[in-house]
């Protein structure tokens, strides 16, 4: 089993501890380091400065949200990154949710698919860049139709460092996910569980099955799955510092209709606890909305207590369609994380 580590999102400002753990992650062998962003602090940014003290650990955006950049942006900057970390670039995209693309970046939501489709392929073709990229989609067009028609195809002048970049997609569906399988090298899943692993796996499947020749063999797809991690003194209190983020993606990412980390926490059987924490939430009632979250939940998508425990938590996640464990932790805690880890 492979090992990242999650900067995770910003609050007020960076995260204590956030540079040195990017430096330890090197140091220590570990296969990569991811950032996020939301509407505060961006991926791309925190990636290169925190990476370029870094000289063998993969650099990824976990993710960078499709909304915020035309395609050919998100490529420039994907190529940009890949030639200064010496090919270590990994470029995690994300549709996002409707309340973000809709309220922060004024950009229609549905047909997220469809979407996804197009942004890829404008990215594989300026990577690839065989000839000028061209697009005639429903969502993107270039040269775009319109405005003062001088519009005309363009190449990168920059030569990619690598054509087959890797391109990971963020999912939590069967559709997206089967999709990831597709169209991207990797699939970046939140909120998952080796006890569902059989159905992420005939998910992937029907991906692959119409994946196209030209792509990496399936023998090579990564799935790299974001995992909050805790090492305790004992389980429960261990549980206990991952309850409120759980409660925090149940109740209050999203809309009360609209929440896909929540439906991905329903799917393993956490409907009437999904139910109760967001009412809790959505009242006002953090504290209780956090306490609802059951330890038996915790422990489906986290790995949390001594490291007996996270042995144990481990070998089932080592049986899975999981390569890549992403440790969401305190950066201050990740040295002594990952020497029970290994």
């Amino acid at each position: 089993m492979r090992f990242g580590f999650h900067t995770g999102y910003w609050s007020a400002g960076p995260p204590a501890g956030a540079a040195e753990a990017v430096r330890t992650a090197d140091e220590l062998g570990l296969d990569s380091v991811w950032t996020a962003e939301s509407y505060g602090s961006d991926a791309f940014t925190p990636l290169a400065w925190w990476g370029s003290q870094t000289s063998r650990v993969r650099l990824g955006t976990g993710i960078a949200q499709m909304a915020a950049r035309a395609p050919t942006a998100t490529a420039m900057t994907a190529l940009t990154l890949d030639h200064l970390s010496g090919g270590r670039f990994i470029l995690g995209l994300g549709a996002s949710g409707p309340q973000v693309v809709e309220g922060w970046y004024g950009q229609p939501y549905p047909r997220p698919l469809e979407r996804t489709r197009e942004y890829v392929d404008v990215i594989r073709q300026v990577l690839a860049r065989e000839a000028p990229v061209t697009l005639s989609g429903r969502h993107v067009t270039l040269p775009y139709d319109g405005g003062a028609h001088l519009g005309k195809p363009l190449r990168s002048t920059v030569h990619p460092l690598r054509a087959d970049l890797p391109i990971h997609l963020a999912a939590q569906g069967p559709k997206n996910t089967a999709l990831a399988a597709e169209i991207a090298d990797g699939w970046l899943p939140a909120f998952v569980s080796p006890r569902l692993d059989a159905e992420y796996r005939e998910n992937l499947d029907a991906g692959f099955a119409r994946r196209d020749g030209a792509r990496s063999p399936r023998e090579e797809f990564e799935v790299s799955a974001a995992v909050p991690a805790v090492l305790g003194a004992d389980l429960e209190s261990a549980a206990d510092q991952v309850r409120p983020h759980l409660a925090l993606y149940i109740g209050g990412m999203g809309s009360k209709s609209t929440n896909f980390h929540r439906e991905a926490i329903a799917r393993l059987g956490y409907e009437q606890v999904c139910e109760e924490v967001t009412a809790k939430y959505l009242a006002g009632d953090r504290s209780g909305a956090a306490a609802a979250v059951p330890t038996e939940l915790v422990t489906d998508v986290a790995l949390v207590g001594t490291p007996s425990d996270l042995a144990a938590q481990l070998a089932r996640w080592e049986a899975s369609c999981v390569t890549t464990l992403i440790l969401q932790t305190d950066p201050r805690m990740l040295a002594p994380l990952i020497a029970a880890l290994r």
